[in-house]
């Protein structure tokens, strides 16, 4: 129910009100470019993560996608729906990809995601013209980027070190066995993002559809593994610092 009032209208002095309302503006804009300042000079900003979830990360970082083994349309139809949501443009700044897309239609893809896009010729790859390996920077990190199937015995850990140490690099990606890996050895780090599809393998009796999201910060990075459990994404998280040991 609305109900009037017969109380008379207070009288308001329009002079003095404009006065106020443009001083308080004039504060606010001050407050504003203040704590913005304070903001761009601190050390930290807030980025969002793949699943829209908000953080706050050290002032240096890249988000670099680690993906691949898709093997689509040869033996999987597509990409599950819910990593394709969680994968939107304009979220990641560069990718890896370990090969076996087996289609152009997947590189395709991939350019959708992320304009910068590196990847590496599987055994797979008939007619796709991708390098063997590759070695880039990232930050502080140098990253070298295979596919595996000329590592042997394949996933061998001692053949990927000799490998490593062949690149001279601080992080080796591989793939090929289509089972995710993130582990330390010698002071060095070493990733296999799985297969993004779950294809068959096999060295894997049930491949589990997998990805990595790298946040490459100055010493450090921080691994998110996106597994696909119950047509639901899962994620965990590993940490790898440089040279902590020395």
């Amino acid at each position: 129910m609305i109900s009037l009032s017969n109380n008379p209208i207070p009288y308001v002095n329009l002079a003095q009100f404009s006065t106020v309302f443009l001083f308080c503006c004039f504060a606010v804009k001050c407050l504003d470019v203040f704590y913005l300042h304070r903001l761009q000079n601190s050390s930290w900003t807030f980025v969002f993560y793949l699943g829209a979830s908000c953080k706050v990360l050290p002032r240096f970082h890249m988000l670099v996608l680690v993906i691949g083994d898709f093997h689509i349309p040869d033996r999987k139809r597509c990409l599950h729906p819910a990593f394709k949501t969680l994968l939107a443009p304009g979220k990641i700044q560069h990718i890896l990809c370990t090969g076996n897309l087996t289609s152009k239609h997947m590189l395709d893809y991939l350019k959708l995601i992320c304009g910068d896009v590196h990847v590496v010729k599987g055994d797979f790859d008939e007619g796709l013209d991708f390098p063997l390996t590759k070695v880039l920077s990232v930050g502080n990190f140098k990253i070298g980027l295979i596919h595996g199937h000329q590592v042997v015995p394949w996933g061998d850990q001692k053949s990927l070190a000799m490998l490593q140490r062949e690149l001279n690099v601080d992080i080796l990606i591989s793939g090929h066995t289509h089972k995710f890996e993130a582990y330390e050895y010698a002071g060095h780090f070493y990733i296999n993002p799985g297969s993004a599809t779950g294809a068959y393998s096999p060295f894997e009796k049930n491949p589990q559809p997998s990805f990595v999201l790298l946040d490459i910060q100055e010493t450090v990075i921080q691994l998110y593994i996106y597994t696909l459990v119950n047509d639901e994404h899962k994620v965990s998280r590993i940490e790898y610092q440089k040279n902590k040991h020395t």
